[in-house]
């Protein structure tokens, strides 16, 4: 079974890259991230006369989750047990959206960007993570993904230049102890030993073109998900031309 994550920085506009995507990888499961739309302004007829089944989170024209799937769309679930409320009307907002398939119960999730360590968006995307790590906990003995842009930089490494970011979200201590915090639960990162490189370029001054970028999008597994990893790799190819999100897709190969 091959899944991949992708945020693609509206599903509207890049529709016809996805649907390329598909068919390119021969992809069974497809998580995506800021589809930026409600399910009934998404153009998913093509992707539906494919075979797949799609399961959509999206109220505006911010953030937004989606699974796409072609072995099984079951069991769907938006938002997790006890997920953080965001908004000057606090609610959920739609970075969460779950499913069962082909065996495998995968979570697709945009995690807050934090803006700013001194914001209170800070906070809420550590409390995000604290909840997600909470509700976690109960899923590890089953063949689970938690997959997506998690806005963090795990490591110095992922970032184009450390030092440039010393005073940003991302790479702050109790950002990537939150992340940490879900790998000393269990769960392992699964494309890193296979796909290293970056998955995020800023469209500002040619970071792209220049490969100076951020390692923020990953696939966790529970232990049982991870050994059935064969192999991962990062479509650089998607980042490039005209229209490209700002994210390249991260793939993962199973048994």
């Amino acid at each position: 079974m091959r899944i991949a994550t992708w945020n693609v920085n509206s599903l509207r506009s890049r529709i016809d890259r996805v649907e390329a995507f598909l068919d390119r990888h021969e992809i069974d499961v497809l998580a995506l991230q800021e589809t930026k739309a409600r399910e009934d302004q998404l153009p998913l007829m093509g992707i539906e006369a494919r075979g797949y089944d799609v399961a959509v989170a999206g109220v505006n024209q911010w953030n937004g989750v989606a699974i796409i799937s072609r072995v099984g769309l079951d069991d769907v679930e938006t938002g997790f047990p006890g997920q953080p409320a965001w908004g000057e009307v606090a609610e959920p907002e739609s970075r969460a959206i779950g499913a069962t398939c082909g065996g495998v119960r995968l979570w697709s999730l945009y995690v807050p960007n934090g803006r700013k360590p001194d914001d209170p968006h800070y906070v809420y995307k550590l409390d995000w993570l604290a909840k997600l790590r909470t509700a976690a906990h109960e899923w590890r003995d089953g063949a689970t993904a938690l997959v997506g842009d998690w806005n963090i930089a795990p490591r110095d490494e992922d970032v184009f230049d450390i030092a440039q970011f010393a005073t940003s979200t991302h790479v702050t201590p109790r950002e990537r102890a939150a992340f940490q915090a879900l790998l000393d639960d269990g769960y392992v990162e699964v494309t890193r030993a296979h796909a290293p490189g970056y998955t995020y370029w800023d469209y500002y001054r040619q970071r792209f073109e220049r490969d100076r970028g951020l390692k923020i999008d990953f696939v966790l597994g529970s232990p049982s998900f991870a050994a059935r990893v064969t192999g991962a790799f990062i479509d650089r190819e998607e980042r490039a031309g005209t229209g490209a999100s700002d994210h390249a897709p991260v793939v993962v190969d199973l048994d």
